[in-house]
Order: structure tokens, then sequence, then C-alpha cells
């Protein structure tokens, strides 16, 4: 995306939430502040070891995530090419990063979110996997955590 971008915070919910991959390999160190966050009005579909949110009648569980101001426009452009946005109604776009409120302990907060392109979503719709309860991290597919040995 191009031009003066808002320097909101980044409401995600799958691989760059603290802890996950894309957290380690864009996130550590470039946060100011990182707090647990919903976001209303948005179904979760599971994908090839990540998910995707569209709009939709639930609640997704996540993380509000308020970027370095001196990394923002970096990390954005960064965070665009792996969520694979060309830029507004882009026709190859997989996500569309959009301003939506997102809820952190109860109060909205405007917020940067990247949701499935309108060609994808329609595709989750019609044979997606939904995640009960809108919740990445406790999906039913999620592999269990290797259980430590004990000698």
């Amino acid at each position: 995306m191009t031009g003066a971008e808002p320097p909101l915070p980044l409401f995600v919910y799958g691989t760059l939430r603290p802890g996950e991959r894309y957290h380690r390999r864009f996130l550590d160190g470039r946060t100011r502040s990182e707090r647990p966050a919903l976001l209303t009005g948005a179904l979760l579909y599971d994908g090839p070891g990540y998910p995707y949110a569209l709009p939709g009648d639930g609640t997704i569980t996540g993380t509000l995530i308020e970027l370095d101001p001196a990394a923002h426009p970096q990390l954005l452009a960064a965070l665009d090419e792996l969520e694979e946005c060309a830029g507004p109604g882009h026709p190859r776009n997989l996500y569309d990063r959009l301003v939506r409120e997102a809820l952190v302990e109860g109060r909205p907060v405007r917020s940067w979110v990247y949701l499935a392109a309108p060609r994808l979503a329609r595709e989750l719709l019609a044979g997606g996997t939904p995640i009960p309860g809108g919740d990445w991290l406790t999906r039913p597919s999620r592999p269990a955590p290797p259980v430590p040995r004990t000698p």
C-alpha cells in the first residue's frame, strides 16, 4: 500500500500473535505494547498453516499491537508483502488491510486488521473450515505442544 498510512495499532489473530512464528520474525523488539483484544463482526477460518478472518457474526480473539513509531511504515510494508496485500481492492490480494475497531478491555480502538479478500472470503464461506470460538491458538487442529521427557 502506498501513501501516508495512519499510525494505527495492528490487530493480529494468527501467526503474528506473540509467541507465533511471524511475530518472532517481524515484530519482536519492534512494538510498544501488546494487549489481549477481540474483533467483533468477524469469523475465523483455518488455512494452510495460518488463519483467515472475514466479516461475519462472530468474535475473534487476538492481540492489539502498537508498533514502534520509528518502524511503523516499514513494518506495514513488510506485513503487506507477507499477507499478499498489494493495495486496497487489488484483485490479487489474499488479504485486505482494513481499519476496524478492536476491543481492548471492552473499549473500542481503531486498528489495522488483515481480512480475507472478497474472492477468498466467498470461497471460505462456501467450503472452508470455521474455527469454533474464534481463537486460532485453541483450534482443534492445532498441534499439541511437545511433552517434556522426565528422567
